[in-house]
């Protein structure tokens, strides 16, 4: 049975941190890319960050670049986001998904999720 399991999303004021996890088991984890989404009210889940299953390659959207990392464990099957300097417009749900191809940016592209955690950033 596959499982991703996010954690550490909450409650912070602009500028403010927060760590993401997202604890996996029930597939490869290590042959996998690991991407991570977010869906704010109204708006379509976006591609925030995604790495390769080394952690070599990594993408980010402009609009996190240089304030979010990704980073994985293979030997823990869990993928991280490190969100720094968090704005009001980063407040969402977030997910993270999993994928057997590097380099996909679309949702439907992406074959494992989470079931999301909020973040809310506040002004």
């Amino acid at each position: 049975q596959v499982q991703l399991v996010e954690s550490g999303g909450g409650l912070v004021q602009a500028g403010g941190s927060l760590r993401l996890s997202c604890a996996t088991s029930g597939f490869s984890f290590g042959t996998y890319a690991m991407g991570w989404f977010r869906q704010a009210p109204g708006k379509e889940r976006e591609l925030v960050a995604s790495t390769s299953w080394t952690g070599r390659i990594t993408y980010y959207a402009d609009s996190v670049k240089g304030r979010f990392t990704i980073s994985r464990d293979n030997a823990k099957n869990t993928v991280y986001l490190q969100m720094n300097s968090l704005k009001p417009e980063d407040t969402a749900v977030y997910y993270c998904a999993a994928n057997r191809y590097t380099g996909a940016t679309n949702a439907a592209e992406y074959d494992y999720w989470g079931q999301g955690t909020q973040v809310t950033v506040s002004s």
